[in-house]
């Protein structure tokens, strides 16, 4: 996007043209893209395991950002961000309220996918009245079922991935049957849209510490969830093998104000696979 069209506020309606700002605060400078209308409240979303700008399914983001202003970053340390990845998921939520307070925001909506919906989670206990709503996705609880296996799960799916010689993505996030396999096909294809101003990959030593953070996320007591009163939409698949689904339940039943979509045929990836309904979902109680 040009200087003059953005004097113009033109508004930025696909994630492939988004441009990547930088913003620095708290000792980092945070990779950031944005787009969608100017008004109304913000929608950031906050990645998973390993991701960086270029891992949000851009049906998603564009889809949201339709009726939106939506704005994806790079946690410290991750992509394009300066500073060291921390290792843990409260540390990370702290970083992600620098940056969007940093931004000069006093209230957002927050989409959290995966490890993203466990920063999400302590964003809104320890800065409630920074989050308007939330939306988790394919996340859990502390201490809940399973998560202190992404890491032993994450590396047999790589060592998979490599001797087939397929992303990882396809094991992690999709289910081994035909819609599966198609639908993790169509999901790799739509991340090489964007083809200029694409973000970095994640340093390996970033992505052991976000799988140190996952495992010590996973081995927490739980937390005291009814002091969540923000709306919740928990989204998931029925056949989530990273964080597995059980935990959405376990979501939806311990938050107060919560609903729950859960995908059939569908694993960790279950937004990206059922894209058309979960942006109808999310856009349904963003508006409420």
């Amino acid at each position: 996007m040009s200087e003059k069209q953005e004097a113009r506020n033109d508004v930025v309606r696909s994630y492939k043209d988004a441009p990547t700002r930088t913003i620095t605060a708290g000792g980092v400078t945070f990779a950031y893209r944005e787009l969608g209308p100017r008004t109304g409240t913000p929608v950031v979303f906050i990645t998973h395991l390993a991701a960086v700008l270029d891992n949000w399914d851009p049906r998603v983001v564009d889809g949201i950002a339709a009726k939106h202003r939506v704005i994806t970053f790079d946690n410290r340390g991750v992509g394009a961000a300066t500073g060291s990845t921390p290792r843990t998921i409260q540390a990370m939520a702290k970083d992600a309220v620098t940056f969007i307070r940093a931004l000069g925001l006093e209230h957002v909506d927050i989409h959290g996918f995966s490890m993203g919906g466990m920063i999400a989670q302590v964003i809104a206990q320890t800065d409630p009245h920074l989050v308007r709503k939330l939306i988790l996705s394919g996340t859990g609880p502390a201490g809940g079922e399973g998560i202190r296996n992404v890491t032993v799960l994450s590396h047999l799916d790589t060592v998979r991935a490599l001797f087939t010689l397929q992303d990882p993505k396809r094991f992690l996030f999709f289910t081994r049957t035909a819609g599966g396999r198609r639908a993790g096909k169509e999901f790799l294809a739509r991340l090489k849209e964007r083809t200029v101003d694409r973000d970095r990959a994640i340093s390996p030593i970033s992505y052991s510490n976000q799988l140190k953070a996952i495992h010590r996320w996973g081995l927490e007591q739980p937390h005291d969830l009814s002091v969540i009163r923000q709306p919740v939409l928990v989204a998931n698949g029925d056949h989530d093998r990273m964080v597995p689904t059980k935990n959405s339940a376990d979501l939806a039943r311990r938050l107060p104000n919560s609903e729950l979509v859960i995908y059939p045929d569908a694993g960790h990836g279950g937004i990206f696979q059922f894209h058309d309904q979960f942006v109808a979902a999310a856009l349904e109680f963003l508006e409420r």
